[in-house]
């Protein structure tokens, strides 16, 4: 594994989180357009993104399997020319068969490259040492950005959808061309079970990755919902909220290995879920949008770092093969990223939104009480390799 601290490896790696962002924030703005192109509904539009969904967490719980026995790099590279390859066909599937079809085959990239590209994240981690994730998940937010920016900019040039998702597609292959040859050639190849059940510090891990992915969730589909019914911003407004929420949650990642450097990943877990506890209170007590918007910040600041502390926590555990915890974790915080945004209109629909906001802080409360069992066992770990 000499080659795992390299510059080069480190620099293939934020690479395909830039490309995993890209990608899915590229098909967002086609949306409206294959709605138009198809004549559904809501309701089968929803039906359709569903496959989305189903092929991402098929493919993830697969990853994890064959990243056990064959190494991520493999699985980086197919899945990453798959998504370039798919998108074009979501801007021409005239079916909606055709297109449930196209959507489970990008989703099922999108999975296989979400698991791949973290078990490879936390062995380069591992190898250098000091603390990366942060860093290499705010790559992720930056190529959502840039996705969605530059499809944006190319549809209103009046370019054709087919043309636009083209261009994004080379852009991803030459990405991706430039990746492959600097990815490790062998991470994490495991010779023990091709699965296993998620046990012990796992579960506790998945369970906070779906809490904290519920929040993130939750924040881009009811934030806006949450200041326009306080009468606190006009319909056209509500969308600031989830703009200071991601940029928050960028800059937080941006700087966040420098942090977990310095403060470790217990005081990191504590003091982020504190921080988005106290966010919450801001943001639901907020009498003015201003004050509201503070809220949206401390949430986005205190959740950055979460994430990428768990699935550094995964690579730690020693009850299951990482490949494996990875996966368990990366499909619990989608299943949180699906399945939560429902539940919260649930709550909301029996007491309101705001309730259902508040119980929100409550699971954030979760991720701090467990903070300290969490970093107990990389103590125990650190006494065992001393």
């Amino acid at each position: 594994m000499s080659s795992a601290d390299r510059p080069a490896t480190r620099l293939a790696t934020r690479l395909a989180f830039f490309v995993a962002g890209f990608g899915i924030a590229c098909w967002a703005p086609l949306v409206p357009f294959a709605k138009a192109r198809l004549g559904v509904d809501d309701g089968v539009l929803g039906l359709l993104l569903l496959s989305l969904g189903i092929g991402s967490v098929v493919a993830m719980l697969l990853t994890g399997v064959l990243s056990a026995r064959y190494g991520s790099r493999p699985i980086i590279v197919a899945s990453g020319f798959m998504l370039a390859l798919v998108l074009p066909l979501l801007a021409i599937a005239s079916t909606p068969v055709s297109l449930a079809l196209a959507l489970f085959a990008f989703g099922a990239a999108l999975g296989s490259i979400d698991v791949a590209m973290n078990i490879h994240a936390v062995e380069v981690e591992r190898a250098a040492g000091r603390p990366l994730m942060s860093g290499f998940h705010a790559l992720f937010s930056i190529g959502g950005f840039a996705g969605s920016a530059l499809m944006t900019v190319l549809l209103s040039l009046q370019i054709g959808a087919l043309a636009c998702t083209l261009i994004c597609s080379v852009l991803m292959l030459i990405a991706m061309f430039f990746i492959w040859p600097r990815l490790l050639r062998s991470v994490q190849v495991q010779e023990g079970p091709l699965f296993v059940l998620p046990h012990g510090s796992v579960l506790l891990l998945a369970l906070l990755g779906a809490i904290t992915f519920l929040v993130e969730g939750a924040m881009l589909d009811w934030g806006a919902l949450l200041v326009i019914g306080a009468g606190l911003v006009t319909a056209a407004q509500g969308g600031a909220g989830y703009i200071v929420f991601s940029i928050a949650m960028t800059i937080g990642r941006l700087g966040g290995d420098a942090v977990v450097a310095r403060i470790g990943d217990r005081t990191t877990l504590l003091w982020g879920s504190l921080i988005a506890i106290a966010g919450f209170v801001v943001l639901l007590t907020a009498p003015v949008a201003a004050v509201a918007l503070g809220g949206f910040l401390l949430i986005g600041l205190g959740a950055s770092n979460l994430v990428p502390v768990l699935f550094r926590r995964a690579a730690r555990q020693t009850v299951m093969p990482t490949g494996l915890a990875v996966a368990a974790i990366t499909t619990a915080g989608y299943a949180g990223v699906l399945i939560g945004p429902a539940g919260v209109g649930f709550v909301a629909h029996l007491g309101g939104l705001p309730m259902a906001f508040w119980l929100l802080a409550a699971l954030m409360g979760l991720v701090t009480l467990s903070s300290r069992i969490v970093t107990a066992e990389q103590r125990q770990m650190s006494r065992v390799d001393a």
